[in-house]
């Protein structure tokens, strides 16, 4: 089992939990921190100390208080942490329950585990640090069958990218000109109409509004 580990995490109940948790597995070194600043610094420690933490466990949202931070996210630490220990396992426990921003975790910021906030947490923790220590990824249940869901419907960067200067204003006849200036294919209006008459058509969409509030939603954009 992880011998070092490093917990992120703002809410004092929340802590207090899974530093119960931690201890029922046996840990034999865990450190608690309330903001990211503090996590950077004892991971940062650790390694000059040729004492590196094993495994880091982060909420992505922390409150802003009088102490003020430059890391105010979990996202800002884990993209931190990666620069100057890009071994270190990280699990993210958050509410965060959107399938676009748990994918991005993993597919962009290289995290191992995910465990949402939510019923039978503590155990779905305890499993996540049962897979990662043997070399898997995790995932808890109730956001494994979003993501397989979510999946239904397969939005491309370029997708994305229409879908977000949509958001912006953008009017459909000019989002041709906005993708040639960043040099992304295919940009013809021809193109652009057939992508979006798709990707409506798939979500039983009548109007681009709605396909950009759906989105929105998801967390795509």
């Amino acid at each position: 089992m992880f011998r070092k580990v490093l917990i992120a995490e703002d809410h004092e109940i929340t802590n207090i939990s899974v530093q119960r948790t931690i201890s029922d597995l046996g840990v034999e070194l865990a450190k608690y921190v309330y903001y990211c600043d503090d996590a950077l610094a004892w991971v940062s420690r650790a390694l000059l100390d040729g004492e590196p933490y094993d495994l880091l466990i982060t909420d992505l949202s922390f409150e802003e208080d009088y102490n003020r931070q430059r890391i105010t996210s979990g996202i800002e630490l884990i993209k931190a942490v990666k620069v100057i220990q890009p071994s270190l396992k990280i699990i993210v426990f958050s509410g965060e329950d959107r399938p676009a921003i748990v994918q991005r975790l993993f597919n962009d910021h290289g995290i191992d585990g995910y465990v949402r906030k939510a019923r039978r947490d503590a155990q779905h923790l305890k499993e996540a640090f049962n897979a990662i220590y043997k070399g898997n990824t995790y995932v808890s249940f109730d956001i494994k069958q979003s993501l397989k869901e979510n999946n239904t419907c397969e939005f491309s960067a370029v997708d994305i990218h229409i879908i977000k200067l949509l958001s912006e204003g953008v009017l459909q006849k000019e989002i041709p000109k906005h993708l040639k200036q960043n040099n992304i294919k295919p940009s013809g209006l021809s193109s652009v109409e057939k992508r979006l008459n798709t990707m409506r058509e798939v979500l039983s969409f009548n109007k681009n509004e709605q396909l950009v509030a759906y989105c929105k939603d998801k967390g795509f954009i």
